[in-house]
């Protein structure tokens, strides 16, 4: 008899407490190997597919494309020890009888080594459960071996889909394209993004996207008699989008942020002239090149070496202050998926060198949808660099549960006086944001003046180094 393993969706950790289904990489029916990815799904933080630590068949799924679930709750089932259609015992044994002791591979923060959650065999005439799995089928195709020949995609006939990135099916999914039907023109026929796009480009208008391929929709919900009215009596009207996923844990955090944290801004125009004349002479010797931000980072590292109030956080249940050692630098990026702070660790140690490819690795992340959240989680202060969306300055909210955050605005030609003539020089407003309760406006003050004086003076960096 068939033995049906249930797979919860596993804890993700950093916190996580639900994830949105995007994607079913199997159906039922299919054959799965140890540590096949079968889901991808989206939490708060980051894209992950999902390995089964079993390796059987799959005999149901729970949820639908767009459902959010708990952390717990079923994702599906597999039959191990099936019965295999020719009755060859070797292929069966790859995905065939599991073990107590699961595959032993780490996902993000689980372990598949974990006891499964339930187990029980299928016997005829046993009542359907609440979620009412698919039975066993008779038989089914040959099992697909483990290691890493796994499929790390949707299953076509010919073979499994070759594509890597989530956004690439995202991409296909929101417009109905089956990548079943493309070649890939990447690396081993992989299918990238510019695959998809030249497809799309290429259909005919007229031809309707498949439902089953359509990726969630924001739907307009239903105004019940009780939701606001305007003036005239009227329902209020308009698109309602759920605050989940990426949006969701950003609302959260903000909101936290305004009802525990007192703040405080201050800010101070800077002549960033020799900054950039540094950094030009820095990428003109060779070597990496050097971004702003990077120079920032090593600017605002060296400020918290002076002023450590400010990279700490607070603990109100112990009404202690916690000044931090580490200095776990943020940085705020904006993604197709929304506003994300991917995290440098250890920033206090590294150069202007090793922080740019930091964040060049980082962003690479961020914008493919890979970021772990263990990537973003674990800040101690936060460089935001609103300045690349063309605006001078800002008053940021504090990422919570940090204590400080430093702004940056876009660097223009402005009118200056330097060296007692007035001159076109170009000039950065900086702004800081700080919790009142970890340091007083004097702090607070003199950590701002030492980036200005370093970003208008980059030689008194050199006296820290």
């Amino acid at each position: 008899m068939a033995q049906v393993l249930e797979f919860k969706l596993p804890d993700l950790g950093e916190g996580l407490t639900e994830a949105e289904i995007v994607r079913w990489l199997v159906q039922v029916g299919d054959v799965v190997a140890i540590d096949q990815p079968v889901v991808e799904v989206e939490t708060a933080k980051a894209m992950v597919e999902v390995p089964c630590p079993y390796g059987g068949v799959v005999t149901a799924r729970f949820g639908e494309e767009g459902t959010e679930l708990p952390v717990g709750a079923p994702l599906l089932t597999v039959a191990v020890g099936a019965p295999v259609a020719d009755g060859s015992a070797g292929r069966a044994d790859a995905a065939g009888a599991a073990k107590d002791e699961g595959s032993g591979n780490v996902l993000v923060g689980y372990g598949t080594g974990a006891p499964p959650a339930r187990r029980r065999r299928v016997r005829p005439g046993e009542p359907a459960q609440s979620f009412a799995p698919v039975p066993v089928p008779d038989t089914v195709p040959a099992a697909v071996p483990a290691g890493p020949a796994a499929v790390t995609g949707p299953v076509r006939a010919d073979g499994p889909v070759p594509v890597i990135s989530p956004l690439v099916r995202r991409l296909a999914r929101e417009n109905g394209l089956d990548l079943r039907q493309l070649t890939g023109s990447g690396p081993q026929g992989l299918i990238l993004r510019a695959d998809v796009e030249h497809a799309l480009r290429s259909a005919a208008p007229s031809a309707p996207a498949p439902k089953a391929q359509e990726a969630p929709a924001v739907r307009p919900v239903a105004v019940p008699a009780t939701r606001p009215t305007t003036a005239s009596g009227a329902a209020a009207a308009g698109t309602r989008v759920p605050l989940r996923g990426v949006r969701g844990a950003v609302a959260d955090k903000l909101s936290r942020s305004r009802r525990e944290i007192p703040d405080a801004t201050c800010w101070v125009d800077a002549d960033a002239t020799e900054l950039m004349n540094a950094r030009t002479a820095m990428n003109a010797a060779g070597g990496p090149k050097i971004s702003l931000l990077a120079l920032l980072a090593r600017i605002c590292t060296a400020a918290l070496a002076r002023f450590p109030e400010l990279n700490s956080t607070v603990d109100m249940d112990a009404r202690e202050v916690v000044r931090l050692e580490q200095v776990h630098l943020g940085f705020a990026a904006q993604t197709e998926r929304g506003l994300v702070v991917p995290v440098v660790r250890d920033a206090h140690t590294r150069n202007a060198e090793s922080l740019g490819a930091e964040f060049a690795r980082l962003t690479e992340a961020a914008r493919t949808g890979t970021l772990t959240p263990g990537q973003l989680t674990g800040g101690t202060f936060t460089l935001n660099n609103y300045g690349v969306f063309g605006v001078d300055g800002s008053t940021p909210i504090i990422n919570h549960p940090e204590a400080a955050m430093l702004g940056v605005g876009r660097i223009v030609p402005k009118p200056w006086v330097h060296g007692g003539e007035l001159a076109v020089r170009q000039v950065v407003q900086l702004s800081l944001t700080f919790d009142h309760r970890v340091c007083d406006g004097g702090t607070a003050g003199g950590f701002l003046r030492y980036v200005a004086d370093c970003v208008e003076q980059p030689a008194v960096l050199l006296r820290t180094l």
